[in-house]
């Protein structure tokens, strides 16, 4: 790594930590100005907003920081253009690829942190940032948090429970019924009761007005009682999970998560694909949008430093928007989650080698 290379990378990371300290105190007015009223009505403790700030920085800069890493480049960068530092490194014989490098090697440090960031670091801070907001900033926001009504789950590959309402307060659930079928997909026990509760000291369930009904060759057998207690292979808040559940978790967790719901038929298990996948798929794009803003912004132009930073300004808006539209559209339809994460990517990874083969002319 030669001088060149040296202050490139100090010029790309220095940019890139000052935007985050630019922007990251904007975030926190804005949200604070919007927030504060329903805080104050709500008489929420000093320190729980101090997490949630916390909190939400970390959220904030990880669901960002591509955004602020290309505008950080396309800074920096014309900068240089607008100082003709461009030309004359170009014109000294290093090509335009090889100018490229240290770019590329500070978009590696960056993807690898947000990178383990992502997997260790932001599900902790996501789950005390969504909890702050279901608790304290959502009308009637615990019973948002997660399904409470209708609630039907495949438990294992012959067990299926449904229940018509479910309190997660008080870990009851109300109309529950679990039926249990043979191999041959015909039914062997089914299960009604008009309450469920939840026992956390022994790890057990108490079922009111409760009756089994056992199918038998000849005849059925019925059993009724009015209390019952007995344990099952599931908890009922885990069959009923936070609707963000899938950011809280680590990576090995989440895998584990997606295993377990798929098994059971989880009608969200798109959205918690997306989750997944985004992992991947946004440290991969500090490569993509670090290339266009060179691409971008390396050539003097009428307009300077203004008109590329209207221009990375457009891109990045079309960035987030693509991002955005096909994440919900993995959730809501029949798209894949796989390759809808990925289009706003290979999209703008075409339009980054289109602008290079330019900027390299």
């Amino acid at each position: 790594m030669n001088i060149i290379d040296k202050y490139i990378l100090k010029r790309y990371l220095s940019t890139f930590v000052v935007m985050l300290l630019l922007f990251i105190p904007i975030g926190i007015v804005i949200d604070v100005s919007e927030k504060v009223n329903r805080m104050l009505q709500n008489k929420v403790p000093f320190g729980e907003i101090a997490m949630y700030y916390l909190n939400f920085v970390i959220y904030f800069a990880n669901l960002l920081f591509p955004i602020f890493l290309f505008l950080s480049v396309i800074w920096f960068t014309s900068k240089l253009a607008n100082n003709t530092e461009i030309i004359a490194i170009l014109s000294s014989g290093i090509s335009f690829m090889r100018f490229l490098r240290p770019y590329l090697i500070g978009a590696t440090v960056v993807s690898v942190f947000a990178l383990l960031m992502g997997f260790f670091i932001v599900p902790k801070a996501s789950e005390g940032f969504n909890n702050f907001r279901y608790m304290y900033l959502k009308g009637n926001g615990q019973n948002k948090m997660r399904q409470t009504t209708d609630v039907y789950r495949q438990v294992n590959d012959s067990t299926f429970i449904y229940v018509q309402n479910f309190n997660p307060n008080n870990q009851t659930a109300f109309n529950f019924t679990l039926e249990q079928f043979n191999k041959d997909n015909t039914l062997n026990q089914k299960i009604i009761a008009n309450r469920i509760k939840w026992n956390q000291k022994d790890s057990t369930y108490t079922m009111y007005n409760y009756t089994k009904r056992k199918v038998g060759v000849d005849s059925d057998i019925i059993q009724t009682l009015v209390k019952k207690d007995t344990t099952f292979t599931f908890e009922l808040e885990d069959l009923t999970p936070t609707v963000y559940v899938a950011e809280t978790l680590t990576l090995g967790d989440l895998n584990k998560f997606i295993d377990k719901e798929r098994e059971r038929g989880s009608a969200n298990i798109n959205t918690y694909l997306v989750v997944l996948y985004k992992k991947y798929s946004i440290p991969v794009s500090a490569f993509i949008l670090t290339i266009i803003a060179v691409a971008v912004s390396a050539m003097k132009r009428r307009g300077g430093m203004g008109m590329n930073l209207a221009i990375g300004i457009g891109l990045a808006f079309a960035f987030v928007f693509f991002d955005k539209i096909f994440g919900v559209m993995a959730e809501k339809s029949s798209i894949p989650p796989l390759l809808a994460v990925w289009i706003p990517n290979i999209a703008f990874g075409i339009l980054a080698i289109y602008l290079l083969r330019n900027a390299r002319r």
